[in-house]
């Protein structure tokens, strides 16, 4: 079963992570994605800051105009993702608990299952 991995920060606490820790990091997730190459389907990415997002949205008339970045005010940030193709549900979890990350402040990993229209057509 396929599912996104959504890698989440929180950028007010990694301004308090000393860059030879987050260099440290780095190089952990470099030789996670190796370790854990079989489970990948996808190359996913890294995201750039919620600050150079463009948003489409629609007016009250409906018309899509476009906007700056997004509108949500959370204190998180979906900093990548991948999309992963293991056996179930608990497979995922087992991955997502590995993310060298989590020893940060303010890393998560949401997991969400793709939606399957293969039967739909």
């Amino acid at each position: 079963m396929k599912y996104v991995l959504m890698y989440a920060n929180r950028p007010d606490l990694d301004a308090a992570v000393p860059a030879e820790r987050q260099q440290e990091v780095y190089q952990a997730i470099y030789g996670w994605f190796g370790q854990n190459a079989s489970a990948f389907a996808d190359s996913g990415a890294e995201l750039q800051g919620a600050e150079t997002a463009t948003t489409i949205r629609s007016d009250d008339s409906g018309t899509p105009v476009v906007v700056d970045g997004p509108f949500s005010e959370a204190k998180e940030n979906i900093g990548g993702f991948s999309v992963i193709d293991v056996p179930d549900i608990d497979a995922a979890i087992a991955l997502a608990k590995t993310w060298p990350s989590l020893a940060l402040p303010g890393v998560a990993v949401e997991i969400r299952p793709i939606v399957d229209h293969d039967g739909d057509m």
